[in-house]
């Protein structure tokens, strides 16, 4: 009785272990079906065109890493020989084929990420996921020597600068006939320059969002997950109360605001896209001889605009920001060296 009593609690410690590699084992399955559960939608938009890249160099590489973008954001096993190497000539292989340096460190930063998780599946070890934490992106400085070195600076349609605008462009792209279109392209313009939304925010807004006698409209920004209420400048409820009083509105409060339009200027029953807004915002830019505006360059306008008149803190949050990273780089941006000075 008494050896009995004595062999108990090894029992019970084999029985914990057996457990605990149990729950291991289950958590490094589902480790990253877990971390993608926790993303925005958009973010994980972002991480999967990143992962797509890195199959493409993965196949141009004829490495034996044979996994498309699919598995390389689900499955652990598709991580099995990814190797420091692999990840470091990924890196240098995007500079080559021209990829700008912001893309380049995105794609990095995602490729680290889902090889820690692969590294925390049992699927990478310890000594190669150390290696891998070693490969660095690109500070802005060393960006600019890289690009002033290589012949091929950019690959794809995405500007390296942003447009930037006058006040007096800013007031034509908000100015408008009083045209169905008009209206419709009036309040768009106002809702991007008077408050820098991002496209996917404008987009995503729908006719109970907004509260014209509060003057008020309330935005859900997918990409880091908040929702605000922003109160509406002068301009943009003067849009908004043409836009919404001309009929031309869906009656029903979850309907998208911005209708979609024809070549010919007549709108449709659909709402606008991303893709809309974005051909529309550069087809207005055009209009005005401003070359390949983007919603993202009205963002940028307000933001800049803001930064010399205002608190980081409160551009953090007018902004729709999580961090302050970004804010600095405006404000930076906004500052006149020799300001008092002249």
């Amino acid at each position: 009785m008494h050896k009995d009593n004595a062999l108990t609690p090894a029992h019970s410690n084999s029985a914990l272990e057996v457990a605990g590699r149990v729950a291991n084992e289950h958590a490094r399955r589902g480790a990253f079906v877990e971390y993608r559960s926790r993303k925005a939608e958009n973010t994980l938009i972002t991480h999967d065109a990143a992962l797509a890249r890195f199959a493409a160099f993965l196949r141009a590489s004829k490495s034996d890493v044979k996994a498309g973008a699919d598995k390389l954001a689900r499955d652990p096993e598709a991580w099995r020989g990814v190797t420091f190497g692999i990840v470091e000539a990924f890196r240098n292989w995007q500079l080559i084929e021209g990829d700008s340096i912001a893309s380049v460190n995105l794609r990095l930063s995602v490729v680290k990420t889902y090889a820690k998780l692969a590294f925390k599946a049992g699927v990478i070890d310890a000594t190669e996921h150390a290696l891998i934490r070693t490969v660095e992106g690109y500070s802005p400085k060393e960006g600019r020597r890289i690009n002033e070195r290589r012949d091929v600076q950019r690959r794809g349609l995405k500007k390296a600068k942003s447009v930037r605008l006058t006040d007096s462009q800013v007031k034509a792209l908000k100015t408008h006939p009083d045209t169905p279109q008009g209206r419709r392209d009036a309040l768009l313009m106002c809702l991007l320059l008077d408050h820098g939304l991002r496209v996917g925010e404008v987009a995503g807004l729908a006719v109970g969002d907004f509260d014209l006698r509060a003057g008020v409209v309330t935005v859900y920004r997918p990409k880091v997950d908040m929702t605000q209420t922003h109160k509406l400048t002068a301009d943009t409820l003067r849009a908004a109360r043409a836009w919404f009083d001309s009929g031309d509105v869906p009656a029903m409060n979850d309907a998208p605001v911005l209708r979609s339009s024809r070549k010919g200027g007549a709108l449709t029953e659909a709402g606008m896209s991303e893709r809309a807004i974005n051909k529309r915002v550069a087809a207005l830019g055009a209009a005005l001889g401003i070359d390949h505006l983007s919603p993202h360059d009205c963002r940028h306008y307000w933001a800049t605009l803001w930064a010399g008149k205002t608190s980081p803190f409160r551009l953090k949050e007018a902004g729709g920001w999580k961090s302050y990273g970004t804010v600095d780089r405006y404000v930076e941006a906004s500052k006149i060296a020799n300001e008092g000075m002249a």
